[in-house]
């Protein structure tokens, strides 16, 4: 099949980037970086940019998600990481060989659906950036779950290393990492040779006067907050309320009631981010609907929509794929590797996005907080 993206913007730009490798490195392979490989494709095809969002998808265009990688080519393939599991590493460092395997692609084919239901996204595919001397070569690769009923283990001579197969492609877990890596292959690609500049810094010195001239940084503010209880030192989600205020007790309730928690930490750290107490605003998700929100209850301390409905069917729903009933925990935080939403402001427009574990920790006291996602 021809490959789905590839444009002359997007050539040239790479030839550019390429171009100027030497003020990186002095070897014959071009250099380019993945921030700036994702930039130069979600600028060339007007993609949503997601490569910060810790999404499975790097970037989404017309409902497809895109995963955006470079590596270095010595071969028609390569072996590079697609994901990370420090949330459940240790469930998963108790089990060995094929069982191993299967929970890793469960918990690798949950991210995806996730991804697919936070972004709605219907189809998926991996867009590949090879970097050989002289040469970057494009291609495409299917971005596919894992086929769970065709696993087959393949020999490893590391205890460190699980490898194994489905029908499609080749992965490799590495167990005290937590990281899963897939084979990405060949099939069909376009060359882009590169002519890489001995003094890029000239370059660079001629261009100072445009460089120079200053133009309006874009700036936004935001806040993090928690989607569990920062009462509680494990971090658990409470029982009878924030996401499950459903099932609080005192009254008949809906399945619908839900709220985000918004601690004192960023009440009084951030006392103007969020409108006055009950005054609505609206709230834009990452699919691009736009809610009416309010911040609700004594002290401000937690995030509505109206109705209430929206919210829940978003985030319990969709998000986290809880059923009607069905108590949000920390552990189905941690399966998903997320447990925090950012809330962006701009122009006084309010936007929400996912954040993975620790964000709010990270967010309120970035010092203390030495553990890693």
């Amino acid at each position: 099949m021809s490959l789905k993206y590839l444009n002359d913007e997007y050539k040239e730009l790479l030839k550019v980037i390429g171009s100027l490798s030497r003020l990186f490195s002095e070897r014959n392979i071009p250099y380019l970086n993945y921030r700036i490989a994702e930039n130069i494709f979600c600028r060339s095809f007007k993609a949503q940019n997601l490569a910060r969002k810790d999404s499975s998808y790097d970037a989404t265009l017309d409902r497809i998600g895109i995963g955006l990688k470079t590596f270095s080519l010595t071969s028609d393939n390569s072996l590079e990481k697609v994901a990370e599991f420090n949330s459940i590493s240790s469930s998963l460092r108790e089990l060995k060989g094929k069982k191993l395997a299967i929970e890793v692609a469960k918990a690798r084919n949950e991210r995806i659906n996730f991804a697919l239901r936070l972004y709605e996204v219907k189809e998926a595919i991996y867009h590949c950036v090879g970097r050989k001397e002289g040469v970057l070569e494009i291609f495409e690769n299917d971005y596919l779950q894992i086929d769970l009923g065709n696993i087959k283990m393949l020999r490893s001579t590391n205890n460190n290393i699980v490898k194994f197969e489905d029908q499609h492609y080749e992965y490799s877990y590495n167990i005290s990492k937590s990281t899963l890596f897939k084979r990405f292959t060949i099939n069909e690609s376009s060359s882009i040779e590169i002519d890489i500049v001995d003094d890029p810094f000239e370059i660079l010195l001629n261009l100072k006067d445009d460089l120079f001239k200053k133009e309006e940084a874009e700036s936004y503010d935001y806040v993090v907050l928690p989607l569990y209880s920062t009462q509680s030192k494990s971090r658990e989600v409470a029982e009878k309320s924030g996401l499950n205020q459903w099932n609080a007790g005192g009254r008949q309730r809906d399945y619908g009631e839900v709220y985000i928690p918004i601690p004192s930490k960023v009440r009084n750290n951030y006392p103007d981010f969020f409108p006055s107490r009950d005054e609505p605003f609206k709230l834009k998700i990452p699919t691009g609907e736009i809610f009416e929100a309010k911040v609700c209850q004594e002290n401000s301390k937690a995030l509505m929509t109206n109705p209430n409905r929206a919210l829940s069917e978003w985030l319990l729903r969709k998000v986290l794929d809880l059923e009607e009933g069905e108590i949000a925990t920390r552990e189905k935080l941690d399966y998903l590797g997320l447990d925090s939403v950012k809330i962006y402001k701009k122009d006084g427009q309010y936007e929400i996005d996912i954040l993975p574990s620790w964000s709010y920790e990270k967010f309120i006291d970035p010092e203390k907080v030495t553990h890693a996602n």
